[in-house]
């Protein structure tokens, strides 16, 4: 029984003394001698976010003139190895220079795309798709409960001109060139997922081709329409007290026999206005920044004055990088574009909802721009009465023949 204690004492006794003698060994050990190995406390360390001293590695870069001499260029022995190249490259020690040039050139390696590609597939894909779908899903619930939004007097076979033509145009410019600037993005997120297993990979790339050569072109006649839109209706938008009365009846689109007064347009038709053009507005900022991103960045301005705000680390974003590469900002360009796109193509979907089967002769005020004089009283009361007070006017103005 006494040996074997003393066994026990003597054997715990070694492996203590073989403890410190290793972990002396570890501490004293020449890392650079091993071509940059890193030990445990290194990477708990760097997981941790802890500042270390990776001189071990960012010194281990090799030496060109160790290679061999040039009359012995197939010998074995060379001056610099791959992993040896790469780190060089990490820290940013590497001569070294590529046939392409431009503002981008100096980025050979760009790490950090991995979290936006993760998240475009991610996040965005999956909610953008679920706030597309609901939205379509709740307009035909809507549809199934409360049916199309009748005119509930009796029509008077008369009309009025609601929008002239050149007001039409602009709505279409901006409307139409919208609706395939949606379809086309959509294809360009979801096309790898829902495009290739059905048509392959040669069909889907040369449609993927033509939708963003269409995108990129088709902005500009989204932009201008946007222009036209806002300059046309902007003071008929000004939100007003009457709004108040409209949103408290839900505009009559919830029971039947309600009509609120409103003017040329009403307190829905403000809230569509005022999204197109606000989101529309970035969406257009951000596009352009994507098709110009080497001389229309953005982010890194923005997030100057968003970290002077103190903003971002109340919500716990900590501060906002203020240096990107040409990289980043059309990653952090290209998912504002995406997102507000989604919002805004949601809003859209109701206002295509509304101005076709959603209610009578809505759709004849952008389509032939006469509208039935009943549907504008029942809708847009004290414009009609202003309408007629002009026509009045100009009747009496006007000498007989």
């Amino acid at each position: 029984m006494t040996r074997a204690f003393f066994a026990i004492v003597v054997t715990c006794f070694l492996s203590v003394l073989g403890s410190v003698s290793l972990a002396q060994e570890t501490s004293t050990t020449d890392r650079s001698a091993t071509g940059g190995a890193q030990t445990l406390e290194d990477i708990m360390a760097r997981q941790q976010g802890l500042p270390i001293d990776d001189s071990f590695r960012s010194d281990a870069i090799g030496n060109p003139e160790q290679a061999a001499p040039l009359t012995d260029q197939l010998g074995s022995l060379g001056g610099l190895s791959e992993p040896e190249v790469w780190r060089a490259m990490r820290y940013n020690k590497a001569d070294i220079s590529g046939q392409a040039r431009g503002p981008a050139a100096n980025v050979l390696i760009q790490d950090s795309g991995m979290w936006w590609l993760l998240f475009r597939d991610g996040p965005l894909a999956t909610y953008g798709s679920y706030l597309l779908g609901g939205t379509i899903a709740l307009l035909a619930l809507f549809f199934l409960i409360r049916g199309r939004v009748r005119i509930d007097g009796e029509k008077t076979g008369r009309t009025i001109t609601r929008f002239k033509a050149f007001e039409r145009f602009g709505h279409w410019l901006m409307a139409g060139s919208f609706v395939v600037l949606g379809l086309t993005g959509l294809i360009t997120l979801f096309g790898r997922k829902i495009m290739i297993p059905y048509f392959g990979h040669d069909s889907f790339a040369t449609m993927a081709i033509a939708s963003k050569w269409i995108h990129n072109n088709i902005s500009w006649a989204f932009m201008i329409g946007l222009v036209m839109v806002f300059f046309m209706w902007v003071l008929e938008n000004i939100p007003n007290r009457l709004d108040l009365k409209w949103i408290a009846v839900g505009g009559g689109l919830f029971k039947k026999g309600v009509h609120p007064p409103a003017k040329k347009f009403n307190a829905g038709q403000k809230v569509i206005f005022w999204s197109v053009i606000v989101l529309g507005t970035s969406i257009s900022v951000s596009g352009l920044s994507l098709l110009f991103p080497f001389e229309l960045p953005m982010f890194a301005k923005t997030f100057v004055l968003l970290n002077s705000t103190g903003l971002p680390e109340m919500l716990g974003f900590g501060t906002l990088p203020t240096q990107l590469t040409p990289h980043a900002e059309m990653q952090f360009a290209q998912l504002w574009h995406a997102i507000i796109s989604f919002v805004l193509m949601a809003i859209i979907l109701a206002h295509i909802y509304i101005g076709s089967i959603g209610m009578e002769g809505a759709f004849d005020a952008m389509g032939s721009g006469e509208v039935e004089e009943q549907w504008a009283r029942e809708h847009h009361s004290l414009w009609v009465d202003e309408v007629k007070e002009k026509q009045s006017a100009s009747a009496q103005t006007t000498p007989a023949e």
